[in-house]
């Protein structure tokens, strides 16, 4: 029976314990007539002895309960739209928010791009952030082995020895001729078991399952970080190769105009002012394109270090803006599900769970621990018969006055469960927030991109206009390439604007839980 079943956790005693005793050890020790080093039958009896007494203990401390689930069922205060502003030209489709969609475990494959779902199943299979996250998983999942099979199973223990002896009976004032050398044997098996009465050991056992699921959360929540950081840095790889392009493009049209203004300067059709202003132009056109060449290369180089590679060995596929494809469909989870879907939140409760049984051990180590032992074998030599030797123990030990130790520890573990529920929360709210400022910035990018879209199709029948007007000759070459440059401008605006959509569709991805749930068993080791 549970000596404390009834008792608080919080208390450090059992009502109506007798007084502790300090220590106290029970048991018998035999020798009979040798009959060999063969002890087979004695020994078995002693290790059944140790099987038989299993009392039913009780775990002491508190009994974990997952936290309760947020009643909330929206992220942000103001009710979040249905679908998102529409706009012409690529990514300019409206997105729908959607609560009962589901998330793709592989949720990169929506942006239809063959290079992305290689570059991220790459990254998957080599990188040495996720391979670290799998080692340690591995190790908490053999410290959950280990401590099991020491504490929940009797220690067995075999030993045997042999000594080669020459006895110098002068040496002890005996007048007689040394005896032969002989040969010593000893042979024995020693049990022993714990009692695991108060539940010191299953508290303990149970705090290091919750660190195994600790480093498994942890381990999917790097698989989710890693396959997140890969469509990032793929979109800002896209978003500067598609700057770079324009802004060359722009520079083109600087330099042509600087060609016409010069050549009228030295008609006399243009000061030299209009040539310097010209020349100034041109230079922070071409100054612009050297630092979106060093961007791309560093994504470039982290991309290649996201997929375990070297940057000087690395194949990196260029990818298109225009040709990634913007996910229409929206899933938006309820916050009582995203408790259960982001792994960080996951993470946080494992170790909630962890601390509240430290609490446990805690107060299971305030009560007596009991230990059964035996032993079994035999002694003997080449020529005196010995005897078989046998001992069956048990031993009590009571702690009675330590500083006041042990109670510090409990309430050292109280402060240490408070701080990981405090913990627990505050990794809800940051998640929550996350969401919301996710879904916001989609809303708003998506009023950006169209207000772009707008610019851009106005500066798109500009240059048609000029183009008309310039064929008829109504408009100088210098007024073309001033509209043809107006809508450069407009369309590297619209890129910027393009990239953060696809940016924020991503991140919201990551920031659900990026659909582990939906993998495949093997896919997510448990």
């Amino acid at each position: 029976m549970c000596l404390a079943k009834n008792s608080n956790w919080t208390r450090g005693h059992i009502q109506g314990l007798k007084p502790p005793i300090l220590s106290a050890d029970f048991g018998t020790t035999k020798v009979v007539p040798f009959r060999g080093i063969n002890s087979v039958a004695l020994t078995r009896a002693a290790i059944a002895s140790l099987a038989l007494p299993i009392l039913a203990g009780c775990n002491m401390g508190p009994k974990y309960q997952p936290p309760t689930a947020p009643a909330i069922t929206t992220y942000t205060p103001q009710p979040q739209p249905a679908q998102t502003a529409a706009s012409a030209g690529p990514a300019g489709a409206a997105q729908q928010f959607d609560a009962s969609a589901t998330i793709p475990a592989a949720w990169w494959t929506l942006f239809h791009s063959p290079e992305l779902d290689r570059m991220t199943e790459q990254a998957l299979a080599d990188s040495p952030t996720l391979a670290q996250a799998a080692a340690r998983l591995r190790e908490a999942e053999e410290e959950v082995n280990a401590r099991t099979g020491a504490t929940k199973y009797p220690t067995v223990t075999g030993n045997a020895s042999v000594e080669r002896e020459q006895e110098n009976l002068a040496a002890y004032g005996i007048p007689f001729p040394n005896p032969s050398p002989f040969t010593l044997l000893n042979g024995s098996v020693a049990v022993s078991y714990a009692l695991d009465v108060f539940g010191a050991n299953r508290r303990a056992i149970e705090g290091l399952k919750a660190e195994r699921d600790y480093q498994s959360w942890q381990f999917e929540g790097a698989r989710l970080m890693l396959a997140g950081n890969v469509a990032a840095a793929a979109i800002r790889q896209a978003e500067f190769g598609k700057q770079i392009e324009l802004t060359k493009q722009l520079l083109a049209i600087d330099e042509r105009e600087l060609a016409i203004t010069k050549a009228r300067n030295r008609a006399g059709g243009a000061s030299d002012a209009e040539v310097e202003s010209r020349k100034s132009t041109v230079a922070e056109t071409e100054a612009a394109i050297p630092p979106l060449e060093a961007q791309l290369d560093q994504v470039n180089h982290q991309l290649a270090v996201l997929m375990g590679k070297s940057p000087a060995e690395a194949e990196i596929p260029a990818l298109s803006l225009d040709a990634l494809h913007l996910p229409e469909d929206l899933p938006v989870s309820l916050p009582s599900a995203l408790v259960r879907q982001r792994p960080d939140i996951r993470a946080a409760e494992a170790l909630l769970h962890q601390a509240s049984a430290n609490v446990g051990v805690a107060t299971a180590n305030l009560y007596p621990q009991i230990v059964l032992s035996a032993n079994g074998g035999g002694i003997g030599t080449s020529f005196v018969a010995g005897g078989d030797i046998w001992n069956v123990a048990s031993s009590l030990a009571q702690p009675i006055y330590n500083g006041g130790a042990l109670r510090a520890e409990k309430r050292k573990a109280e402060a240490a469960y408070e701080e990981a529920n405090s913990v627990y929360r505050q990794t809800v709210l940051q998640a929550f927030g996350q969401v919301a400022d996710t879904l916001t910035s989609i809303e708003h990018d998506a009023q950006t991109l169209k207000a772009r879209s707008d610019a851009a199709s106005e500066a798109d029948v500009s240059y048609q206009i000029a183009q008309g007007r310039s064929q008829a000759g109504g408009i100088s070459e210098l007024a073309l390439l001033e509209a043809q440059r107006q809508q450069l401008q407009t369309e590297l605006d619209r890129t910027t604007a393009t990239a953060a959509r696809f940016s924020d569709s991503a991140t919201l991805f990551q920031a659900l839980g990026g659909g582990w749930w939906n993998a495949a068993p093997a896919a997510t080791p448990r």
